[in-house]
């Protein structure tokens, strides 16, 4: 771990001003700390490696609070362009930690390699769990499709460099504010201004515009769906990325110009290409600068490097917290001495109040990997004599089954003393090298029994289903999921019997399912498919409502359906409203229309208009939202609390302006709206929670 090392002198100073004075005896210690994670580091590669994980190579920082603190309002890389948002995001996360005792443990960047920061006030224990935890977060960045396509690793460069990339930005913004020529209080408005739309991107262009690159132009439709077969995206992406609709497009879009009628979802991408920015000294807009059109032009790249942390949030966070805990106390990876404290980091984490992504994503990744157990089983006992999907749970002893479903003693206990036990378990189970290492005492197998196993073998020692907390999995099957099983069998009279069905078990196929969805799906698609009525039930999710009539919060379903669709709109487009360009030559006057794909939850109208003078800056003409409103009269609110029932909202169409000077919110025929209302939406929420 050398890295580290260097933190104290070069990488650090890229921090943080102070550490240049830093006293001998600050580094000494700190080197002291580093030196006690190199074993630690090592082991958790091993360990992660046979599980099953492939990650990006990590290097290792120990930093203090202060820089631990700043490295998270920087995104997690060392160096940003000078703005006041990074201090405003230092203060607050430096308050968070101080007063509500929401301690930040480490901080980890998608690069190759990655950076992971683990700071120095951690004990032992949360040392390594989050040395195992970024390991788990190293394997997401590695090999989840989503962030695959932006750094082009199905164009067969492995490289990634956002850190570079960033800095050159640092770099190039900075030279802008240096630049006599340019007032450095211009650059900051301007950033301003860009930020303001930063979520208004089109997820998904930076992997289309990837694949027409690499096309011929001249033959750029013809060659697109041969094009996506030679990148060999998984279907999921393919499907919500690269649809026949986009595909039908492909032509007009290429052709469109500001004043084209064909919605345009990358904001950013639109106002770069035909934006100006407003003169006020000549009172109309001119052409943006070369220096506006390049910061704008960088923050967009930045933008779009994010987009995939920000569509993985449930995913990666949860892909984390199971192979952190899989590693801390399933291969004891913390020791005696440190489970207690481990198990107590891990509640907090799990606990934390609101929609939390690691507990949502770990829950979800657990289900997976236990229904595809679950569904193999049954698969090889309906193929049994005599069982067929109407007599099965009647017919089989569940409580059996899970006994013979047990790890073998050879391997679920493993130590010194018992090595020669592994010689009854099958090859495929044994990593056989390492078990002589381990007899040649060159491995300590009492700390690590894992090294004399192979994936097959850790899977066998970890199924999921005999698990204290998953053994009525098996047994809570329906009869309607057995049919459907039953359905797509074939040789449904395989085995003999429960026993002989119970011997061509596939235990790796939880894991390996995993490993299939991590590749290839974002927190929409992920949701989408397994956040399904067992879980939804199993968990006691429910949906809560703001109500008009008492002022209050309250619970309003327990439907799955409800459910599923109220915690897809939080992950839709980053959990923001979804806003279009309509129109860059509205009404004839080179105004510019946007368009808000209302579902149900209104804009902030104080924030939209904000938002739409930010906008005006980049436009350098007048700018207009069509978007819906739901009003409700206030003789009808108090005819509902006396009715104890909620008031029905009338949805109107309205249209923000901004034209310079002034904002203006009026009504506007339902004729004009209608495309844009919800179809099967019908929640409330609070405001704050869907700001434009």
């Amino acid at each position: 771990m050398s890295e580290t090392d260097e933190t104290d002198t070069t990488d650090r100073d890229a921090t943080t001003d102070r550490t240049e004075t830093a006293p001998l005896s600050d580094t000494v210690r700190k080197r002291a700390i580093a030196t006690d994670l190199e074993e630690p580091v090592s082991a958790a590669r091993a360990l992660a490696t046979k599980l099953g994980l492939s990650p990006y190579p990590v290097r290792y920082w120990v930093v203090d609070y202060d820089e631990m603190n700043e490295l998270i309002a920087y995104g997690g890389f060392q160096r940003r362009y000078p703005h006041w948002r990074w201090g405003m995001q230092y203060d607050r996360q430096r308050k968070q930690d101080r007063y509500t005792g929401a301690r930040a443990f480490e901080i980890v960047n998608n690069d190759n390699p990655s950076h992971a920061f683990l700071q120095e006030s951690n004990a032992m224990a949360d040392q390594k769990a989050v040395i195992t935890h970024v390991e788990a977060h190293a394997d997401f960045f590695a090999n989840n499709d989503w962030f695959g396509l932006f750094t082009e690793r199905r164009s067969g460069d492995d490289a990634v460099d956002a850190a570079a990339m960033l800095e050159r930005h640092a770099r190039t913004i900075e030279n802008y504010m240096a630049d006599p020529e340019i007032d450095r209080t211009e650059v900051e408005r301007w950033i301003d201004h860009v930020l303001t739309l930063e979520d208004t991107i089109d997820q998904h262009r930076v992997y289309r515009d990837r694949l027409v690159r690499d096309a011929d132009d001249e033959d750029v439709d013809d060659d697109l769906r041969e094009k996506l077969d030679e990148l060999e995206i998984s279907a999921e992406v393919t499907e919500q990325v690269f649809d026949d609709e986009w595909l039908d497009a492909r032509e007009a879009e290429a052709e469109r110009g500001p004043d084209s009628a064909a919605p345009e979802s990358d904001v950013l991408g639109f106002v770069r290409e035909y934006g100006m920015q407003y003169d006020r000294e000549e009172d109309r807009a001119v052409e943006m600068t070369d220096w506006q059109q390049d910061v704008l032009e960088l923050l967009r790249e930045e933008a779009y490097y994010f987009a995939p942390q920000k569509m993985t949030k449930v995913m990666n966070e949860g892909w984390a917290a199971l192979w952190e805990s899989r590693m801390m106390t399933d291969e004891a990876f913390a020791g005696d001495d440190e489970v207690l404290a481990y198990a107590d980091h891990m509640a907090k984490v799990l606990a934390s109040p609101g929609l939390n992504p690691y507990s949502l994503g770990f829950e979800l990744w657990q289900y997976i990997e236990n229904v595809t157990n679950r569904r193999d089983v049954l698969e090889q006992l309906l193929r049994v004599e005599g069982l067929t999907w109407r007599s099965l749970l009647d017919d089989v002893d569940f409580a059996d089954v899970l006994e013979r479903l047990e790890p073998p003693e050879a391997i679920a206990s493993i130590s010194a003393d018992s090595l020669d036990a592994l010689e009854s378990v099958p090859d495929a189970w044994v990593d056989r090298e390492a078990l002589e290492a381990a007899r040649a005492g060159e491995v300590d197998v009492d700390r690590y029994p894992w090294r004399v196993l192979t994936y097959e073998g850790l899977a066998r020692r970890h199924y999921s289903l005999v698990k204290r907390a998953n053994r009525s999995v098996l047994s809570r099957v329906s009869r309607d999921q057995l049919e459907r099983i039953d359905r797509y069998l074939f040789e449904d009279d395989r085995y003999a019997s429960v026993e002989e069905a119970l011997d061509n078990v596939t235990y790796t196929a939880g894991w390996d399912r995993l490993y299939d969805v991590r590749e290839s799906h974002n927190d929409v698609t992920f949701l989408d498919e397994f956040l399904t009525p067992e879980f939804i039930r199993t968990n006691d999710y429910f949906t809560y409502e703001y109500s008009r009539a008492t002022g209050e919060f309250h619970v309003a379903s327990t439907d799955p359906a409800d459910v599923k669709r109220k915690l897809l709109l939080q992950f839709t487009n980053f959990g923001k409203p979804t806003i279009t360009v309509a129109d860059g030559n509205y009404a004839n006057a080179g105004e510019l229309l946007l368009e808000h794909e209302y579902n149900g939850i209104e804009l902030d109208f104080a924030q939209a208009q904000d938002v739409l003078e930010r906008l005006f800056e980049l436009w350098g003409r007048p700018v207009n939202l069509l978007t819906i409103r739901k009003e409700i009269d206030d003789h009808d609110v108090e005819v509902a609390k006396r009715r104890n029932r909620e008031p029905e909202p009338e949805e109107r169409g309205i249209k923000l302006r901004y034209d310079g000077e002034e904002a203006s919110a009026e009504r506007v025929s339902w004729d004009e709206v209608e495309h844009l209302a919800a179809d099967d939406v019908d929640y409330d929420t609070k405001p704050e929670d869907w700001l434009a």
